[in-house]
């Protein structure tokens, strides 16, 4: 009898209960349901340092394609303080290998994002069997083409943009829609182009707040009444952008508005006169049915999963690598963050059709 863990880490997104699917139906179709055992581990690292777990049996895998969200449940337990003891004295890495050994799992199959990678490769030196897929709206994996989850949060971001579009041109307002991203761009560069964003805003491409109003004053000029800007909530002012690092933390942290869009907001007021509103669509971009792509995405990374389990070929991440799915190993890719090149096709492509970075 083979007895596998499955646990989500990290924030939620769609397609979680996709993949957790796709790996239990496959390995009960390799095994037989008699052949294997699959124990979810609730709330994830959590569960596993407290010990919190529940038997699935194949009824629970029915019917969760579609569902948003994760029917294990989910919690942030930062990597940083993994190894630090707490203040009830709980050694965090001893308790999870001793309740991974305690349930005699063959193998913990892990579903998350860079904080959750790192934590599986940490339990991969520690000596426990892991396998891992990639989970994040903000596609910043290193070594995979795309996570599950992004498109659906793309899609739901380009949506937002798309509807202010008429309040934006019914009164001719400028509209700032603040897409999640502290990082990285992925998410925002994607959806402001889908949705015809006029200015976006990233965190890899420090922008000139002069830059931005003189792209709104030129579309003014020209009769257009009213613009566009997709924010990612980690966009930096080139000011900001060459500060130390500390210096950097600081000032963001001091900063006397609820978010960098409304800073940006209340600069482009000052500046043209022209009213300018902020809509931020927030954790929506997390919720709701994984769109048919990231179905499929979350399929192929779980039944990729699940076969890793089967070959034993343990310590690996699925990923999608030129729109195959391949294994790469978790001590090449843990740690590592996935930026939007600044120079890549895709940013090319938003320059050439007029779209402003703000450079």
């Amino acid at each position: 009898m083979k007895r596998i863990g499955i646990l989500t880490s990290g924030g939620d997104c769609q397609g979680l209960n996709a993949a957790i699917r796709a790996v239990a139906k496959t390995l009960y179709n390799y095994y037989g349901t008699d052949g294997v055992e699959i124990i979810g581990i609730i709330d994830g690292y959590r569960g596993l340092i407290y010990g919190e777990h529940r038997k699935m049996s194949p009824e629970n895998f029915s019917g969760i394609l579609t569902m948003g969200g994760t029917i294990l449940g989910t919690s942030r337990q930062p990597f940083k303080l993994m190894r630090v003891v707490d203040e009830n004295s709980v050694d965090k890495v001893s308790e999870m290998k001793k309740n991974y050994k305690k349930l005699n799992l063959d193998c913990l199959v892990i579903l998350g994002g860079n904080g959750t990678q790192k934590t599986a490769n940490l339990l991969r030196e520690e000596g426990l069997n892991v396998v891992s897929l990639p989970k994040t709206i903000d596609n910043d994996l290193w070594a995979t083409d795309k996570t599950f989850g992004f498109q659906s949060a793309v899609d739901i971001a380009t949506n937002v943009i798309d509807c202010i579009h008429t309040t934006a041109t019914s009164h001719g307002r400028v509209f700032i829609v603040e897409v999640m991203g502290h990082k990285v761009g992925w998410l925002t560069l994607y959806a402001g182009i889908a949705g015809g964003a006029d200015i976006i805003l990233i965190p890899e491409i420090p922008y000139d707040i002069k830059s931005v109003i003189k792209t709104i004053n030129a579309r003014t000029e020209s009769g257009k009444n009213f613009s566009i800007l997709a924010v990612a909530e980690g966009a930096i002012s080139k000011e900001l952008a060459a500060l130390p690092k500390k210096q950097k933390k600081a000032a963001i942290s001091e900063m006397a508005y609820p978010s960098i869009s409304y800073k940006i907001a209340k600069e482009i007021e000052d500046a043209t006169g022209r009213e300018t509103r902020v809509t931020v669509p927030g954790h929506f971009q997390r919720g709701g049915s994984p769109d048919a792509y990231d179905r499929v995405l979350s399929t192929r990374f779980g039944v990729a999963a699940a076969q890793l389990v089967i070959e034993k070929d343990y310590g690996k991440m699925v990923a999608l690598v030129n729109n195959r799915v391949a294994a790469v190993p978790l001590e090449e890719i843990a740690g590592k963050l996935k930026a939007v090149p600044i120079d890549s096709e895709v940013v090319e492509t938003a320059r050439k059709i007029g779209i402003s970075f703000g450079e």
